[in-house]
């Protein structure tokens, strides 16, 4: 975690335990960012499941509104058309074999693997590279598909994964701090409807139970999960 001087700073700049609706944790979030880059806004939900739990782990995709604002490496194991077909869609690395064995050799210059079905043998092989950084091509995310082409596209067009870690929390980007406060709201919203919309039905009692914002750099920033709407908001 950042403990630097600019952080100490911004932590006093506020109260960190209040609770505020999204509008006001957006721009409380944009104010506090300490840094002199273009810094990721990060969302992290805590929820009411046990992950240890195969029908409670939250997993899946979310296409955000407003995009990521970040350019999306991605590699494609697919060999012929559909190669051909992830090419042409803007996938910066592709191949089968041969790209397998660069990624062997350390080669992990990308953000996102995506695979066809008759891939997954090659691309199994790698479980032990891929896995602890989560880049291994997964059914449920959409990263393995025989429409290769579509997935590139949406990747880098702003869709990105979401899964529980082992603690029940999400972590989820929303673009960047010189988004414009409603572009990340947009976002913001989309991210909460999707997590709320695949809610294990085995889940019980509270499900949403906390939910912060903050900057790549800057403290969180909690958000009332009782105002999540404008609705929401007293009068």
């Amino acid at each position: 975690m950042a403990t630097g001087k600019k952080y100490s700073d911004a932590t006093k700049r506020y109260d960190r335990e209040q609770l505020h609706g999204v509008t006001e944790a957006v721009e409380l979030v944009k104010r506090l960012a300490p840094a002199t880059f273009d810094e990721t806004v990060e969302l992290v939900v805590r929820l009411g499941v046990d992950p240890r739990k195969a029908d409670q782990m939250v997993r899946g995709t979310v296409a955000l509104p407003a995009g990521t604002g970040k350019d999306i490496r991605v590699a494609v194991f697919a060999t012929g058309d559909a190669a051909t077909a992830a090419r042409e869609a803007g996938a910066e690395l592709v191949g089968a074999d041969d790209l397998a064995a660069e990624v062997e050799g350390g080669m992990l210059d990308f953000d996102l693997a995506i695979a066809t079905p008759d891939q997954m043998p090659v691309v199994g092989r790698l479980g032990k590279v891929l896995g602890p950084r989560g880049l291994m091509p997964n059914p449920k995310t959409g990263t393995v598909t025989t429409d290769v082409a579509k997935a590139v596209a949406e990747f880098k067009g702003g869709k990105v994964e979401y899964r529980t870690d082992r603690y029940g929390n999400v972590h989820v980007p929303l673009g960047k701090v010189s988004f414009e406060p409603a572009a990340l709201e947009e976002n913001f919203r989309a991210v909460l409807d999707e997590i709320q919309r695949v809610k294990p039905a085995s889940a019980k009692g509270r499900y949403i139970k906390k939910i912060s914002l903050s900057s790549t750099m800057g403290p969180g920033v909690k958000v009332d999960a009782a105002r999540l709407r404008p609705e929401d908001v007293p009068a």
